[in-house]
């Protein structure tokens, strides 16, 4: 799929779930503010519990750029940890490096930091580390590999180049952005976890499943 394409794709399935995926995307969005197609801009009928509930998982997942089997595996986990289940889901996906090296800033969306990490641009704790979904532990520092700091996508996010389109740095993250480093100094909370999503409907989808 061409570049083009995608940014459309996304930009379709950022209309259709009513969030951003993608900075061109919000663009889209604040011009027109309703689903794609010709009944978009008509008042939808109300919907199911299931459509209403189907429609949040899709908008957790889509936000995570992750595929139905991943979230899956993370929700039953999430299950089997203390705590309420749909935070556990969030904070559990928020620990994925992908997820961090855009928050962090070193990426402009969840595509581009997960292309870095396969890549293996990104180090965790002085090793390179190619799978987006590894899951960083509290304490473990994130960087960029000392020879591909001098590629034009991490000199960008080094002088601060995505900061009007990502959302404050949270405070579960120390981020040196000039030194293209951010370290994970603790479990996030979903509450201040960037993400737009009713987690209780996402729980409930699953256990009707």
């Amino acid at each position: 799929m061409s570049t083009k394409s995608r940014t459309h794709s996304k930009t379709r399935l950022s209309r259709a779930l009513g969030i951003a995926l993608t900075p061109k995307a919000a663009k889209y969005l604040e011009k027109r503010p309703y689903a794609p197609g010709e009944h978009g801009r008509t008042r939808r009928k109300t919907d199911s519990d299931y459509a209403v509930r189907l429609r949040e998982k899709q908008r957790l997942r889509a936000q995570y750029g992750i595929r139905e089997a991943q979230l899956r595996i993370v929700f039953q986990e999430a299950r089997r940890t203390q705590g309420l289940t749909g935070e556990n889901l969030v904070e559990l996906l928020e620990m994925r490096l992908d997820a961090l090296v855009l928050r962090a800033g070193f990426a402009r969306t969840t595509a581009q930091a997960r292309q870095l990490i396969v890549h293996r641009h990104i180090m965790v704790d002085g090793q390179r580390v190619d799978r987006p979904s590894f899951r960083v532990k509290p304490g473990q520092l994130i960087h960029v590999h000392p020879r591909s700091e001098v590629l034009e996508p991490f000199q960008v996010a080094a002088a601060g180049g995505h900061a009007e389109v990502l959302p404050k740095v949270p405070g579960y993250l120390e981020v040196e952005l000039d030194k293209l480093q951010a370290r994970l100094v603790r479990r996030p909370k979903r509450a201040e976890v960037p993400v737009t999503c009713e987690v209780q409907l996402v729980v409930e989808y699953y256990a009707a499943r």
